[in-house]
């Protein structure tokens, strides 16, 4: 076996990361508009009170705000994806641009209309649009009157949103995501479900509670999905998670079973239609009551995914040595410490090409489903040379060795997989850190992370490379 020739090859980004144009055309104020504001790094994501400092009154430079402007460039950027061969561009739809204020009596038609016209655009291309309905973005009035996801008043807001781009969107989109990297609630819960955690021991119990509510809200877009796009394929997105013991202690294996497990339980419930009986038990322990619908049970059960997507980075080690587990590493967000066998980016995320082959074996083992690989990419700081070259081969590395590994997948152990989206295609604001500096795509764009440059689109050498890649349907990698 090889890829197959409909493998689905291309590049992801997300609405707030590149669009800009944050309040034009009738766009309400997002979660993700009140972030990164000041010295924009990772701290400010995690501090309540800048954010609704923010929120009232927001100073300083907010990157997002303008992004790289995808918003204007929408035909320039995709006719470069064009040029790559892209076969699907993975994008997301910002849902304040389409309710302004999340509960709004009717749709606004500028937003609407908008991704039509993106939406065609990459159709005369023959580029299928891959959409996640909700990519870390909700309108900042659902923060305030029901602080976000940890209300149940929220799901039919949602559903009614997903229902309305479906029925606007019929015959342009095939493939749809609900929720990006649904599991990032319980590191980043603003982030991940626009609450705030007040009381650090509520935390949680409220972010247990509003990821049940968005559980229930992807299984009623899967039902949408199927009832009004039965030609199309909705799948759910979580953020992959490949640790290792750090040595043979049974205690690390154990450690690294239950991280792991705490990592894939919602795609577990999207995939399967039930809660895992671990959960359960773990939240009776903690005290824990879920505010249930009449009919969550039979709407998780009725309504799975049809595939199920990921994003892989990196991946960490599991001690439970006091001794040697303090060493954490910079990228490890979901926990876990510093691999020793393993380098590391600029940014402190540990590159291992064959962690993403045990996780597409390990995803396809735990579902067997079809799998889509949506993100995966190394984030570098490109320099561009006198004669306006970028050299960047360290992503090209990065990324033949990542697609050697998923290819060894499909062909040699049989993972069923739909296709392969690198983040992000085109230079975008990092969202964990809010740079521009922190690069990751085929595309460099003139802006710094002060929001200064001319916003000029320039082909890396990653360009050539993954277009070759592309036309030869990965057989060609050096």
């Amino acid at each position: 076996m090889s890829f197959p020739k409909n493998f689905l090859w291309g590049g992801a980004i997300a609405a707030h990361q590149a669009e800009g144009a944050y309040l034009e055309d009738g766009k309400g104020i997002a979660t993700c508009d009140v972030m990164h504001g000041g010295k924009g790094r990772i701290a400010e994501i995690l501090d309540i009170k800048a954010i609704k400092a923010n929120i009232e009154n927001p100073l300083g430079y907010f990157p997002e705000h303008d992004a790289v402007d995808f918003y204007h460039h929408y035909k320039e950027d995709i006719a470069l994806f064009a040029e790559m061969g892209f076969k699907t561009f993975r994008l997301s739809i910002a849902w304040a641009r389409i309710f302004p204020n999340g509960d709004d009596a009717a749709p606004n038609e500028a937003g609407l209309a908008f991704y039509d016209s993106v939406f065609d655009e990459c159709l005369k291309y023959g580029i299928e649009p891959l959409v996640t309905l909700s990519h870390w973005e909700m309108a900042i009035n659902l923060t305030k009157k029901y602080n976000g996801w940890v209300s149940r008043e929220v799901i039919p807001l949602f559903e009614r949103y997903v229902r309305t781009v479906f029925a606007r969107y019929k015959g342009k989109v095939k493939y749809w995501l609900t929720f990006n990297e649904i599991n990032m609630t319980l590191h980043m819960p603003f982030m991940g479900s626009g609450m705030f955690v007040d009381d650090p021991a509520q935390k949680e119990a409220m972010c247990y509670q509003a990821l049940h509510n968005q559980l229930v809200a992807s299984a009623l877009a899967v039902k949408a999905c199927h009832e009004l796009l039965p030609d199309a394929k909705i799948g759910c997105m979580v953020a992959s998670l490949t640790a290792y013991p750090y040595d043979c202690r049974p205690e690390d294996t154990w450690e690294k079973m239950e991280m792991e497990r705490k990592n894939y339980y919602l795609t577990d419930v999207q995939a399967r239609g039930v809660y895992p009986s671990w959960v359960k038990n773990y939240l009776a322990r903690k005290n824990i009551t879920l505010n249930y619908g009449d009919f969550d049970e039979k709407t998780l059960r009725e309504n799975t995914v049809d595939f199920v997507s990921f994003s892989y980075y990196s991946t960490s080690a599991v001690s439970t040595d006091p001794a040697i587990a303090g060493d954490k590493g910079t990228g490890n967000l979901f926990g876990g410490m510093k691999n020793p066998h393993l380098k590391s980016s600029e940014w402190g995320w540990q590159i291992d090409p064959l962690g993403l082959r045990i996780a597409l074996n390990f995803l396809y083992d735990r579902y067997q489903k079809p799998l889509f690989i949506v993100e995966n990419g190394l984030g570098a700081k490109d320099v561009v040379e006198a004669n306006g070259e970028i050299n960047d081969d360290y992503r090209i590395d990065y990324l033949r060795e990542h697609i050697k590994a998923m290819k060894a997948a499909v062909e040699e152990d049989g993972v069923d997989l739909l296709g392969y989206t690198t983040w992000g295609c085109i230079d975008i604001i990092s969202a964990s850190t809010g740079e521009m500096s922190k690069r990751y795509g085929f595309i460099y764009i003139d802006r710094d992370d002060e929001g200064k440059g001319t916003l000029n689109r320039s082909r890396k050498k990653s360009f050539f490379w993954y277009k070759d890649v592309i036309a030869t349907n990965g057989e060609k990698l050096s």
